[in-house]
């Protein structure tokens, strides 16, 4: 029985496991095949389309200042009244800056074409000399404002991106440019947030590849012509207004979008490695097998714990006797071997008591079986307070009964039969408001060597006979 409550155990875990793993393993390489379709043909697309236009959103309000200040009337009149007090624009430009937190504000005269910082007047731009090239740009340009990277003029060491607006007068003649500047390590903290945010990396380069932005925990090359596995594809990268590109780094597959931001006259460069999406999934897949796992584990315990149950339910139903609880014929056999390997290991006799209540087919045809089944249940009770837990009662067939008593002479044997045929005598057997006394006849036997069970059973039986024939309510003991 046991043996086929494993056989069933394993066979369940294995058809659960099979079931888990073959549904887990399907899911992972359909979702795998899925998430590679999706991020080289949607998602990276749609992810370069969004962080231009945040990098868009966030260049609106270095614009719209820069606008505010060409707007201004105090500007205009300003420069329109010969530009009188310097330290009027000066305090301006620095109240824009200190307002709006910019790192820089400035104004360009064209009629006197002094260079107005918040710190002061810098100089007097002019065609000569390279850096002031931005200003007779912006002069000569068609639209109201440009976007503009470039070396501060207040400060050589830092790169910053210049909103340079056009300004005019109150008859729409063009009388200088102002703005503000934008940090360029400001950008590259924006980018950095794009990339914690999309999980992706995120770079700018100029026309001819060179990387101009990036984020901070950026690594690859300086120019993209040199990058292994993206060099083939620099020149279509660099051609295209937008373009996609699938190449190898570093042993894994990476997705590639690029697209024109012609305000910078960069390109933007949004990159994707197969691995961010397959951890994803991996760690899917793990968390799947994980529960797999844990609820097959949960499902065969209830099952061993049912089937446990079911089956000492049959085995209690096939060895114990319904009525008095005690154990049946079927099982002596087994629970004898136990008794008397028992006594043997510790070198102890093994002794047999049979018993017979007296009379009790009168008790059964007198007072009804009911009646009767409550004297079998009353005996069992009191014979079982009269043995050890060791000594094994059984319902031997009708009003008979067996105790078998491992490590137990004759000596010892009497003492325990007299306890319970006295214990019987004295006790009144009660049931639906009345009362019956009740007597046993018991024999007992002692095991004798190369003896076998059933031999002494026989012995105790026979001696149990003599017990009735010399007058009931006694014990007889076998030679």
């Amino acid at each position: 029985m046991r043996n086929r409550k494993l056989r069933f155990v394993a066979l369940l875990t294995t058809l659960l496991l099979i079931g888990f793993l073959s549904t887990s393993y399907i899911s992972y390489f359909v979702a795998h095949e899925s998430i590679v379709s999706q991020v080289e043909k949607t998602t990276l697309p749609l992810t370069s389309d969004n962080i231009y236009s945040e990098i868009q959103q966030d260049l609106l309000r270095p614009i719209f200042i820069s606008s505010i200040m060409a707007q201004d009337t105090f500007v205009r009149d300003w420069v329109i009244n010969g530009e009188k007090d310097e330290s009027a624009m000066i305090r301006f430009l620095k109240e824009i800056q200190v307002q709006y937190g910019t790192v820089t504000s400035f104004f360009v005269s064209e009629k006197t074409r002094k260079y107005y910082h918040s710190t002061g007047v810098l100089k007097v731009v002019n065609k000569i000399n390279k850096q002031d090239e931005w200003y007779f740009r912006v002069q000569g340009m068609l639209q109201d404002y440009e976007i503009n990277v470039d070396v501060d003029t207040a400060d050589k060491t830092s790169l910053t991106i210049f909103i340079n607006h056009r300004i005019y007068d109150y008859e729409g003649q063009y009388i200088g440019a102002i703005g503000v500047g934008l940090a360029v390590e400001a950008v590259k903290t924006l980018i950095e947030n794009y990339k914690n945010r999309y999980g992706r990396q995120i770079y700018f380069v100029d026309k001819e590849g060179n990387l101009t932005l990036r984020g901070i925990s950026h690594n690859g090359m300086e120019n993209i012509r040199q990058e292994d596995g993206l060099s083939i594809f620099a020149t279509k990268i660099l051609t295209s207004p937008s373009s996609s590109v699938i190449y190898e780094k570093d042993d894994m597959k990476t997705y590639l979008n690029s697209r024109f931001v012609p305000e910078f006259k960069w390109y933007l460069i949004v990159e994707q490695q197969e691995d961010a999406a397959e951890l994803r999934i991996q760690n899917t897949l793990m968390m799947n097998l994980f529960v797999s796992t844990i609820f097959s584990i949960i499902i065969v315990f209830l099952v061993n714990l049912i089937i446990g149950r079911y089956q000492h339910k049959l085995e209690t139903m096939a060895t114990t006797d319904k009525l008095t609880g005690a154990a049946n014929r079927q099982v002596f056999d087994v629970l004898f071997t136990q008794a008397y390997n028992q006594s043997k290991r510790r070198e102890g006799k093994l002794s047999a008591i049979m018993m017979d209540i007296d009379y009790f087919k009168q008790v059964n045809d007198t007072y009804g079986h009911p009646t009767g089944d409550v004297v079998l249940k009353t005996l069992t009770h009191i014979v079982k307070d009269n043995v050890r837990e060791s000594d094994i009662l059984f319902r031997w067939g009708g009003e008979e009964f067996l105790i078998i008593l491992p490590e137990c002479n004759l000596e010892k044997a009497s003492k325990v039969a007299e306890n319970i045929r006295q214990a019987v005598e004295n006790h009144d057997v009660k049931f639906a408001g009345n009362s019956l006394s009740i007597t046993l006849s018991l024999g007992i036997a002692t095991m004798l060597e190369n003896e076998t069970a059933n031999e002494l059973v026989n012995r105790s039986d026979k001696v149990l006979y003599q017990a009735k024939q010399k007058g009931r309510n006694r014990i007889e003991v076998a030679d």
